[in-house]
Formats: structure tokens, sequence, C-alpha cells
């Protein structure tokens, strides 16, 4: 995959929906805004394990990306759980994800969730125009990153 030119374009939409949460967690994981900025809608409506509803790319990235990504590690999207259906022009998926938070002592402690997903096709590509990532119940809330030495 060329990172510059990151698109998802197979029409199934179950692989569709498969491939954009693979590249997701990636991303996230890389902690990578610009590259998952394009799997997106520029209209994008969303909230968050941080966020309440943001609207447009720019605000999900601001108030819900900026605030965790930086400050957790290992997050990776168990693509055996993705369940996923939709037609040529809709699709929808959902799957658990897990990640590393630390406490406000930098101590690590795990932060499963889950995720929805419902992606457009606009120019032949997949785009998520609706996300919500959660905590898994009982999952502290906040995470501070790893305390720096």
């Amino acid at each position: 995959m060329d990172n510059g030119q990151l698109q998802i374009t197979d029409p199934d939409p179950v692989r569709a929906v498969r491939e954009w949460f693979a590249h997701l967690g990636r991303l996230c994981a890389a902690v990578d805004y610009t590259i998952a900025k394009r799997l997106f809608a520029p209209d994008v409506v969303s909230f968050g394990t941080r966020a309440e509803i943001v609207h447009g790319i720019d605000r999900l990235e601001a108030e819900q990306w900026r605030g965790i990504w930086p400050n957790i590690a290992d997050f990776l999207v168990d693509l055996s759980t993705v369940e996923a259906g939709g037609d040529h022009w809709l699709a929808w998926g959902v799957a658990l994800w897990t990640s590393t938070g630390y406490d406000e002592a930098g101590r690590p402690f795990d932060r499963p969730g889950r995720a929805t997903v419902v992606l457009e096709r606009r120019d032949g590509a997949w785009v998520a125009i609706h996300s919500h990532f959660s905590l898994k119940p009982g999952t502290p809330p906040r995470t501070y990153g790893l305390k720096k030495a």
C-alpha cells in the first residue's frame, strides 16, 4: 500500500470494512493523523472515548485522536471479530480492539474497546461517514501516556 494514495476501492462492502479497520488500526498505532484522515469523509460525524459528537474530520482529529493516540500503546483491531455488511454504496462494521493505557503515575493498564463504522462509497473509494470508538465497560476512562524518564 502506498500511504500517499490510501484508498479502499474493493467493491465488496465486507472486505472494504475489514480493510478499513486494518488500515485505521495501523495508523492509530503509528499516530499518523495525516494518512488516517484519508480514511474518513471530510464531513464525518463521530464520537469516541473522549469526544462528544463532532462534525468534520478536523474536529475528530483535534477532539478525539490527539487526546488519545499519543497517550496509548499497542493499539490493535482484532480483525477476527469484524462483523460487516452493506451494499454497493453503504457499508457498516463492528470490531473489538485492544490497547495499553497509562494511569497518572505512568503505570500501564489494559484498555480494550469496541468500534462501529459506517462507510460510504464516494468517487469509487470507501470513506467513513460515521465512527464510534468506546471503551469496554469498567475500563479506566482516562489515559495519560507513558511517563518519560
